[in-house]
């Protein structure tokens, strides 16, 4: 009996370590079909909720056409460029996109590579060439200075942000929702897979968020059952600029509905107390909100 329990171990334990290395060849493969989720079809546009807007397409350095919204407001001091999450398209962000409206920002939205009407398929590099563009359009053809910007990152969209606010020094950067980077996702999904050494996609913004300048407002829900609240924790602390942390309630893809006030007055705080103040970039703010 022990003799032929043998070869039934050894074959279940080959068997195991297959299957293992299938998924590992899988995940490696096929990684960036696991983060990008675009959907083509636009459902609705601004105007669809009262607001004007002017609809572009932005030529990228290598020849892709980028679909982007640019909504000015009327008398507005400050641009915010939307870089927006993993799924979905610019459609699916007109609640957000009345909410900074509302608090007298203009706004440009983009959909990255791949994403919506924009062209060709999305990898890391190029959605960050994808926000270069986009902040080369305002410079250059809305006329702003850096100083006017303002650089919105939410989930993987705080990944493509952290990289632009190191490189172009906004006015501020905001992270809504986001994590540390892409293989410490990928971690905490797949466990028992060797996913840092095999993640070729990465958004380190962990490892950049300490170079930036630019004053810095990170806004995380407990509740996320997506990206874990210690990822926004992480960013905050790690931040060496003027910063501030937001608290918001509810899940990741509607925390920022669900807190109502708590988000909009807390983003109303930042913009007055970092920008229209023009605080100084040293040291940094308490919780918004009296809040931890």
């Amino acid at each position: 009996m022990k003799l032929k329990l043998k070869p039934m171990l050894s074959s279940f334990i080959f068997i195991i370590c297959a299957i293992w290395l299938s998924l590992v060849v899988l995940i490696y493969v096929f990684q960036s079909r696991l983060v990008y989720f675009p959907s083509k079809e636009l459902s609705v546009t601004p105007i669809d909720i009262g607001m004007e807007f002017e609809e572009i397409f932005l030529g990228t350095p290598d020849n892709i056409s980028i679909h982007a919204w640019y909504i000015s407001r009327k008398g507005s001091k400050r641009t915010l460029l939307f870089l927006h999450g993993n799924a979905g398209n610019i459609s699916h962000r007109l609640e957000s996109l009345k909410i900074f409206y509302d608090l007298g920002l203009s706004v440009l939205i983009i959909d990255y590579r791949g994403y919506g009407l924009s062209g060709g398929k999305p990898h890391e590099t190029g959605t960050y060439s994808d926000a270069e563009t986009a902040w080369n359009y305002l410079i250059n053809e809305q006329d702003l200075s850096p100083r006017e910007i303002i650089i919105f990152g939410r989930s993987l969209g705080g990944g493509i942000a952290s990289w632009l606010a190191l490189e172009k020094s906004p006015a501020a950067l905001i992270l809504e929702s986001t994590f540390t980077s892409m293989p410490d996702m990928g971690a905490l999904r797949y466990p028992y897979l060797p996913v840092k050494w095999l993640s070729n996609i990465r958004y380190p913004s962990l490892e950049r968020v300490d170079k930036i300048r630019s004053p810095i407002l990170v806004i995380h829900s407990p509740d996320d059952e997506l990206i874990p609240y210690h990822h926004g924790q992480q960013l905050y602390e790690r931040g060496k600029s003027s910063k501030s942390f937001l608290n918001i309630e509810g899940g990741h893809n509607d925390g920022f509905l669900r807190s109502g006030d708590t988000y909009t007055l807390g983003l109303r705080d930042f913009i007055q107390q970092h920008l229209d103040t023009d605080t100084a970039r040293d040291g940094h703010s308490p919780p918004l909100n009296g809040r931890g």
